[in-house]
């Protein structure tokens, strides 16, 4: 997928009323929740970016898979770090269920209906499973901020206002990508040089 095509696949979202509340479109949901971020971590781009691609993966599977179906969407355009917190946002929801106890009551009926396709609450494993993903704190906070951005009505920026963080992000993940190339290549000369 190349950062266009993810333009135009959000841009579409627009006419996908949102599995979870009526008078939401799926893009409406991912602005609010991108905004949300934003508030929050002002600074931190692929966070909020996390947050307008989360439920991309709707469109193309079940609500088991559609975290680990956006994170493979996403990954080539925006990074390994906008694609871990998009496939890590089904286990934060099933981690904050199974460990604090106020969290299920937040839940809006259709989170709780597609709690029990997500697995429900954790196993001991899959506790620590999540908490040693280096995604973990940041995806809690895109959950919470997936749970307050179910709001008909709310008046957020429009997708147009997130074409050049998008832009940006995609940018973040290149020159990272370029920094990769540059260091292995470095160490293969090294190791071609050595005696």
């Amino acid at each position: 997928m190349t950062l266009s095509e993810l333009i135009d696949l959000l841009a579409s979202m627009a006419s996908e009323p949102s599995e979870d509340i009526d008078g939401l479109s799926e893009l409406d949901h991912g602005l609010q929740c991108a905004f949300v971020l934003a508030r929050i971590r002002p600074h931190d781009l692929q966070l909020q970016v996390s947050g307008l691609v989360h439920d991309i993966g709707h469109r193309f599977g079940s609500d088991q898979q559609h975290g680990e179906i956006g994170a493979e969407l996403v990954r080539p355009v925006l990074g390994d770090r906008v694609a871990g917190l998009v496939e890590a946002h089904v286990p934060a929801k099933r981690y904050l269920v199974t460990n604090d106890r106020t969290y299920r009551s937040e839940l809006s009926d259709e989170s709780i209906r597609t709690l029990a396709h997500q697995g429900g609450v954790l196993e001991a494993g899959e506790i620590l499973t999540f908490l040693c993903s280096p995604h973990a704190a940041d995806a809690l906070q895109l959950r919470r901020a997936d749970d307050a951005a179910k709001v008909p009505g709310r008046a957020v920026p429009s997708l147009v206002h997130w074409i050049g963080i998008l832009q940006d992000a995609a940018d973040l993940h290149d020159a990272g990508a370029m920094r990769d190339v540059a260091t292995a290549r470095d160490e293969r000369v090294s190791g071609d040089a050595a005696p």
